[in-house]
């Protein structure tokens, strides 16, 4: 429903939108009820988006690419733009620079990486957060992790690794069935050419060699061949660029993945937990 304080708040992308499109219009001498009727939408629709009462929703992004994007793109870069400032604010910048990776190499020790969740598991663990979020928010979170999954087909394919804890594979999030559904999804992921799944096992500290004990990360490689690292604890954010501390990540990185099991291993351990026979 529009409202003022939407207008207060609206991003600065959507103010963008609002007055391109409110300007492309007038060029036309188009009303607002004739824009709507080209658009498929109300006059008061219009009117809400171009005072950003309503901010253009990602269906009408797509009708004002078609109706006035002119062949551009403007509203097409506008929607990617747009769904990157629903996520949380200490996770915008990496989210872009995730879907352009050339290669991932990702370590998760407290949950699945947001990259192969489930929609169920990422529901149990979003609406379970603390502080709680309404329920449109987290569907609307929720949604925006399922997005992420196009990098799996995105061409150039990226190449991605991740290891993932034993410890995050038999911690249940939602339900038994939930979990079980996860892992499966897992076993699946793992048969991806471009993916290579890994498990670092419970007894991985064993002998006093435990390379996980700092917690989750992400190792990235941009298309020019940059290499960040990226830390995400309590809600806060870490991007990391600076050549010899990013070397430092990756050191500690490659000696958790000599802890860890092989990708046979690994998979057999997976399949194992979700009850399927090996």
């Amino acid at each position: 429903m529009a409202s003022a304080e939407n207008k207060q708040t609206a991003s600065p992308m959507a103010l963008m939108v609002a007055e391109v499109a409110r300007t492309m219009r007038i060029q036309r001498g188009w009303t607002q009820e004739q824009l709507g009727h080209e658009l498929g939408y109300s006059a008061a629709a219009v009117s809400a988006m171009e005072t950003c009462a309503q901010p253009a929703s990602d269906a009408m992004l797509v009708e004002l690419e078609r109706v006035l994007g002119n062949g551009t793109s403007l509203f097409e870069s506008a929607r990617r733009f747009m769904r990157m400032e629903k996520y949380p604010r200490q996770f915008q910048d990496y989210a872009l620079l995730e879907q352009a990776a050339i290669s991932l190499q990702l370590f998760a020790m407290t949950v699945i990486h947001g990259l192969f969740q489930t929609e169920a598991y990422a529901r149990a663990l979003i609406g379970g957060a603390y502080p709680p979020l309404s329920d449109q928010r987290v569907e609307e979170l929720v949604q925006l992790r399922m997005e992420r999954k196009v990098l799996f087909d995105r061409e150039p394919v990226p190449m991605i690794e991740v290891i993932i804890d034993e410890a995050v594979l038999r911690r249940v999030i939602g339900s038994e069935e939930i979990m079980r559904e996860q892992l499966l999804h897992l076993v699946e992921c793992a048969r991806r050419r471009n993916v290579t799944l890994l498990v670092l096992p419970l007894d991985a500290g064993k002998y006093g060699e435990y390379a996980g004990d700092r917690g989750s990360m992400s190792l990235l490689e941009t298309p020019a061949h940059e290499h960040l690292v990226y830390l995400e604890p309590q809600d806060e954010s870490l991007l990391i660029s600076e050549p010899a501390k990013v070397s430092i990540y990756a050191q500690r990185y490659a000696m958790i993945r000599s802890q860890a099991l092989g990708p046979r291993e690994s998979l057999d351990l997976i399949k194992r937990l979700a009850g399927v026979a090996v």
